[in-house]
């Protein structure tokens, strides 16, 4: 089994590299990161992930650094740990800039990235970056199809509704190709998408109960698509708890992701308790 971290409102750069070291030293398979470049204030959308329908207990005040520069750091600090975003908000960026993004930090880190992507559900973030929210879901697919382009064409050219480009060089070129994408989201709508076009599949925040359905939904859709269905890559999160990591675990993941703890040195503590699951 799989077994990765997710660090959320963390951004201590004295801790970073020292965090990812010791995770990779004591057998955690990746490092994910999540994102909201701002976060405004009083907004109305429904965060999707609580019953409060707000972030952070409520909180609209919170660090959340830029998930690739986190990375960066961890990256320096380690060799084999994959290196993660869970997710980025893919419709927010411009998709030639991220590919080079990307593929730098694939080629600096020896080929351990892992972007998981999302469309995002934050209205008013998207106002504020001056990004239409209508439409976003679209925007994804092209972009996911662009980078692709970018990243495994020798001279990369591509055309879309909303991006074009003919005859350019991306360098440099990732180790990976392409780079994974994992597709992330908590409705069918994701679960097709990820089907379609993911590497895999990242349903954080559904309810246990729900898992298998959106899972093999997800499947049908990547054998609609034709591609090999048990090649999607299903990773999901749970709490730290002894209870909450059996139940997900029973629904048949790949990779099962925890919330990093606050001090690293209790790193140890939970990779013991996880006890045969590593590795």
């Amino acid at each position: 089994m799989k077994i990765g971290l997710v660090y959320a409102n963390w951004a201590a750069p004295e801790n970073a590299g020292e965090y990812a070291a010791r995770a990779e030293a004591l057998g955690f398979e990746s490092l994910w990161t999540v994102e909201h470049v701002v976060v405004p204030k009083g907004y109305r959308s429904t965060y999707p992930y609580s019953r409060s329908g707000r972030m952070a207990g409520g909180s609209e005040d919170f660090p959340s650094p830029d998930p690739l520069i986190w990375l960066s750091f961890a990256a320096a600090a380690t060799t084999r740990i994959r290196l993660a975003t869970g997710i980025l908000i893919l419709p927010q960026r411009n998709p030639l800039v991220l590919a080079k993004e990307v593929a730098t930090l694939d080629r600096l880190s020896g080929g351990r990235v892992t972007l998981g992507v999302g469309v995002g559900w934050l209205e008013e973030e998207f106002k504020a970056l001056g990004v239409p929210f209508a439409g976003r879901g679209e925007r994804t697919d092209e972009y996911v199809a662009a980078m692709r382009a970018l990243w495994t064409q020798d001279l990369a050219s591509f055309s879309g509704p909303t991006v074009s480009f003919q005859d350019v060089y991306l360098r440099p070129s990732p180790v990976q190709q392409p780079v994974p994408i994992v597709i992330g989201g908590h409705s069918e709508r994701a679960a097709q998408r990820a089907g379609r076009i993911g590497a895999g599949f990242f349903p954080a925040g559904v309810q246990v109960d729900a898992l298998p359905g959106l899972v093999a939904s997800a499947r049908t859709w990547a054998e609609r698509s034709g591609r090999d269905p048990q090649a999607l890559e299903v990773t999901m999160g749970a709490k730290p708890t002894p209870d909450s990591v059996a139940q997900v675990l029973a629904a048949g993941i790949d990779r099962l992701v925890l919330p990093a703890p606050p001090n690293p040195d209790d790193l140890e503590t939970m990779a013991s308790a996880l006890g045969g699951l590593m590795g």
